[in-house]
């Protein structure tokens, strides 16, 4: 199993002003599903922030951070050995992703994911 990126969530008031701060900083919006947009560097694609001002739209939670591998099915069979919190299945989404949340030993909630 392979890390591919790593993109903290962060919960905002305004998805467009918080796109239009972090544009300050250079970041450009490269994904917007309504409910949680994507800015990343021009330069560096990974190096990216999701932002979203209400619920996850399909999880009974919002994740704090999303770390993208590479085989998600391998990753959630590790996960379940090891006894770990599930708080979302392992599910595919509408969007294009194949995703599960797990809580870590502080609380914070990771969003796994791969691309389908």
């Amino acid at each position: 199993m392979s890390v591919r990126r790593v993109v903290p969530n962060f919960q905002v008031a305004s998805v467009e002003a918080s796109r239009d701060f972090y544009g300050l900083l250079g970041f450009e919006e490269v994904m917007n599903h309504g409910w949680i947009m994507t800015v990343a560097s021009p330069s560096v694609p990974n190096a990216q922030v999701s932002l979203y001002a209400g619920e996850d739209k399909t999880a009974p939670v919002a994740p704090d951070v999303s770390v993208e591998v590479d085989d998600v099915d391998a990753v959630y069979a590790s996960v379940r050995e090891s006894g770990a919190e599930i708080v979302h299945p392992l599910q595919d989404e509408e969007w294009g992703v194949r995703r599960f949340f797990v809580r870590d030993p502080s609380g914070r909630v990771v969003n796994v994911l791969s691309h389908r």
